[in-house]
């Protein structure tokens, strides 16, 4: 702590959080971070100067000079006590406002060179007649808080106007940057003209919550009136021997339910409980649950049915308007439809959409319901864990309503709506129940035509309800209610498939969106393969979706910005406009090299293409797995360690290979966890050519599962594996034999564009796969 130069001092700094330290005047600060207690310290053992600064963010630990309020207050520590808990609390008192101009950090504190910034006034006597209005205002706003005489005891002790502006911003319950503001402010005239308008919002929000206080208090007296007066009433009635006339209210709702068209056992249950309700004081607690219940009952679509579409041409026209592709969604909507118009009571299907995110799930189920002229209802299912979210709690609960499947029925408005329940592979259960459980009966078409919500507690006709699901994981769904529902696979789309959403669906949408008129900017088909490839690379469209968002919002600043806006869009101009690349060209450009292959992986967000690395080293026949590899994984690679080893001779092997080569077989991106057995050839292909030298072909990718005697085996999500490679540019993949019914999937211009090896054996891989 010293002067560097003339008025400008080296001293310790303290950052605070949420609070602002005004001059000359006296603040205690609670102080808990090793840092501050440091600079406490530090100025302690010297003059007890210290600075202290607000931090822009409350929950950063350590800020830096970028992090905190370059203004603050030089101030003196005039005690310091140690609490309970490792803390300190010091009393300060402020001397002036001062400037940070360096910025250093000590081994264990901060030290800042500060300069003061002076305080100046513009015009005595205009500050004089500031300072009686201020002060006028800030009477008027003590006498309305409740801690107005104690802080009114302090303003004695205060000297001058300047002091008094710091004051009264010190005790309003201001935001902090209002307060850095008001400390920042060096003219006394502008911070009191500054806190004398803050004080005269303080005051009118004062003085509403008072009145807000008084009309509370007010009703609640009323009501409590109102309720003695009645009862009173109702004594008065029964010693006359008067029978009461029936209130109004109750009748009026005896009279609806008679309107309504309502199974039997529905109308007596209503007329029970507009019953109680007749006989139950208005103010008991338990009338508000019946009549709420009684509402809910009413409000459910017992029979109103919406008309189904019997044109089905138009029905398909509208699908495709919406929606690219899709056809096997498309194909089962139109069925139903048609076995509907033959039967007239045809049951409403249980669809379940499975794929990865972005590829038309959700959006799909609403085209649906258009298409055939009913109701859409969606429901979120991702992190529900209690089972009364679906069927609701009982009456008997404070608060109790309906699940969320009576929900939907309510705000359907029908009895045969489009249900959608998103994320059903998000549903989790813990101790309050299983709402996988809870949704077996209404899924189940045995039993879904008597589906009783405790709240409501009555059998409620969920068969003609059209169910879509929509999921991202098929394994994550439980076993039996998998079975109850129909699965509709949505896999990866294909660059073209997006070229065609784009054009048709994505750009219109945003230029629309975004005030761009579609003769002002043109996307062509080069463009939105690059933003794919460049950009975007992945599952579905979503990405894309928002970068073609990005693209426009761009254009519409220029529009209104450039006086000559360039509303081109060009291959070179996408770096201006969406920045660089955030995908590097595929790296399977690379030379043919030992020990790295190429395999295919099934992922979530769809497939992808996974190296895989393997190194012999000398050592003493040790394998080493790295990459965060699940068991399964694990396995594999034990099992194709195994198969070359049983290869040896054939191979050419050394011998003395078995206890003399230490094996490292890695799966980069060592963060992301890896599990399954797709990848048990690749890493044989990779073990083999790390073993022999031999070069693997750079352009050949593979997946499939290996067994010791070298047997390759099928696996799954062959559609997705193969869009993944050849999104990267892959000419040639080797497939399990078995798997060759899957090739039915691939989009044919996916398979005009590659090569397509089937093998049955390791040995057919390796003849492939290495470079002779």
């Amino acid at each position: 702590m010293e002067e560097t130069q003339q008025n400008i001092l080296s001293v310790p700094l303290v950052t605070l959080r949420g609070i602002v330290i005004y001059p000359k005047l006296v603040s205690h600060i609670d102080i808990g971070r090793e840092k501050s207690m440091a600079a406490i310290e530090k100025a302690m053992d010297t003059n007890r100067l210290l600075m202290v600064a607000a931090q822009l963010r409350e929950n950063d630990e350590n800020p830096g000079f970028d992090e905190i309020y370059h203004v603050g207050t030089l101030v003196k520590i005039q005690q310091m006590l140690r609490v309970p808990g490792g803390g300190v609390r010091i009393l300060v008192d402020g001397l002036y406002r001062a400037v940070i101009n360096g910025f250093s950090e000590r081994d264990e504190y901060l030290e800042v060179a500060v300069e003061e910034i002076p305080e100046y006034v513009d015009d005595q006597l205009e500050e004089e007649a500031l300072r009686r209005v201020m002060a006028g205002r800030f009477e008027d706003w003590l006498r309305r808080v409740k801690d107005g005489d104690e802080i009114r005891d302090k303003i004695s002790v205060l000297e001058g106007p300047g002091v008094l502006a710091d004051f009264i911003a010190s005790q309003l319950p201001l935001q902090l940057i209002v307060k850095q503001q008001i400390l920042e402010t060096a003219s006394v005239s502008e911070r009191i003209r500054r806190v004398t308008g803050l004080l005269d919002i303080e005051t009118d929000i004062a003085r509403l919550e008072a009145e807000i206080s008084k009309e509370v208090r007010s009703q609640m007296d009323k009501q409590q009136r109102e309720y003695y007066l009645r009862e009173k009433i109702r004594v008065i009635h029964n010693e006359l021997g008067d029978k009461v006339d029936k209130d109004t209210e109750v009748e009026e709702l005896r009279e609806k339910i008679r309107a309504l068209v309502l199974p039997d056992y529905v109308e007596k249950a209503l007329m029970k409980e507009v019953d109680r309700l007749d006989q139950m004081p208005p103010m008991m607690a338990e009338s508000a649950i019946i009549r709420t219940y009684i509402d809910w009952v009413m409000a459910l679509p017992w029979s109103e049915e919406s008309q189904d579409n019997a044109d089905l041409k138009a029905a398909q026209e509208t699908l495709d308007k919406d929606h690219y592709g899709l056809e096997k969604v498309k194909e089962r909507i139109i069925e139903y439809l048609a076995v509907r118009q033959l039967t007239r009571r045809a049951k409403g299907p249980i669809l379940c959409l499975v794929g990865p995110p972005g590829t038309g799930k959700t959006s799909i189920a609403r085209s649906i319901a258009r298409a055939m002229n009913k109701k859409y209802v969606r429901v979120s299912l991702g992190g529900v864990r209690d089972e009364a979210e679906i069927r609701g709690h009982r009456r008997t609960y404070i608060g109790a309503l309906p699940g969320r499947i009576m929900t939907g029925m309510k705000q359907a408005g029908t009895k045969n709506p489009v249900f959608l329940l998103d994320e059903v592979d998000k549903l989790a259960s813990d101790l309050r129940g299983d709402p996988s459980a809870a949704l077996l009966e209404v899924l189940d078409p045995e039993q879904n035509d008597t589906f009783t919500d405790h709240f409501i507690d009555l059998p409620y006709d969920l068969s003609k309800v059209f169910w879509i699901m929509t999921a991202n994981v098929i394994g994550n769904i439980p076993r039996p209610l998998l079975d109850r529902m129909e699965i509709i696979d949505f896999s990866s789309y294909t660059e073209d498939e997006k070229v065609q959403i784009a054009k048709k669906y994505l750009v219109p949408k945003q230029l629309k969106e975004n005030g761009v008129m579609p003769r002002e900017a043109k996307f062509s088909d080069s463009v939105l393969r690059h933003i794919i490839r460049d950009y975007t690379r992945e599952a579905g469209v979503r990405t894309l979706e928002k970068t073609i968002g990005s693209v426009c919002r761009k254009l519409a600043k220029a529009i209104l910005v450039d006086e000559k806006p360039d509303l081109s869009i060009t291959v070179k101009r996408l770096p201006d406009l969406l920045g660089p690349a955030r995908f590097l060209p595929s790296s399977h450009n690379r030379q043919d090299e030992v020990g790295l292959v190429t395999g295919l992986a099934w992922t979530q967000v769809g497939g992808e293409v996974l190296e895989t690395e393997v190194v012999a080293v000398k050592g003493k026949g040790s394998l080493i797995l790295t990459g965060r590899l699940g068991d399964v994984m694990k396995e594999s690679a034990t099992a194709a360690v195994t198969y070359v080893r049983r290869r040896a001779d054939e191979l050419a092997l050394p011998e003395d290979f078995n206890t003399k080569t230490d094996l490292h077989i890695h799966l980069p991106e060592g963060a992301i966890p890896k599990d399954g057995p797709s990848a048990g050839i690749t890493m044989a292909t990779a073990i083999a050519s790390a073993l022999t030298g031999k070069a693997v072909r750079h352009d050949v990718a593979m997946t499939g599962e290996i067994t010791l005697r070298g047997s390759v085996l099928p696996v799954g999500g062959i559609k997705e594996k193969v869009i993944a490679a050849h999104r990267v540019g892959i000419k040639k993949v080797l497939l399990p034999e078995d798997n060759k019914r899957d090739m039915v999937d691939v989009p044919q211009k996916v398979k005009d564009d590659m090569d397509f090896v089937f093998v049955r054996h390791m040995d057919q891989v390796l003849e492939q796969a290495l470079v002779k």
